[in-house]
C-alpha cells in the first residue's frame, strides 16, 4: 500500500478558490466511486494550511489525473498556494481504521 502526504499554504485571498475546487474534487469521487484509492483533504484549524492524504492499494496506478475535476483542481494549485506542495512517502507504523 502506497500512502502519501502533501502540505501546503493557502494565500489568504485563495482560501475560498481552494475549498470550492476541494467541493466539486469530492463530489465527483463520490460519483466515480474508485476502487483502491483512500483520500483526504483537510485544514490544520486557525490556519491557512492545508493537508491531503492520499492511499493507493499495492499495484493501483492513481485514478486521480483522469478526473476532470482533480485536473481543474491542480490547474488552480500554483495560482492559490504560496509554495508548491512537496508529496512526501510514508511509512505507517501503527493505524486504528485509518489506513
Amino acid at each position: 500500500m502506497s500512502t502519501r502526504i502533501l502540505r501546503a499554504t493557502v494565500k489568504p485571498e485563495h482560501v475560498a478558490d481552494l475549498e470550492a475546487a476541494v467541493g466539486k474534487l469530492f463530489a465527483a469521487l463520490d460519483e466515480y466511486r474508485p476502487e483502491g484509492l483512500r483520500y483526504a483533504s483537510a485544514r490544520v484549524d486557525g490556519t491557512r494550511d492545508y493537508v491531503v492524504l492520499l492511499q493507493l492499494d499495492d499495484g493501483l496506478e492513481n485514478p486521480l489525473p483522469t478526473y476532470p475535476e482533480f485536473l481543474a483542481f491542480q490547474a488552480g494549485l500554483g495560482t492559490w498556494v504560496e509554495s508548491a506542495p512537496t508529496p512526501e512517502v510514508l511509512s505507517v507504523v501503527g493505524s486504528y481504521r485509518l489506513f
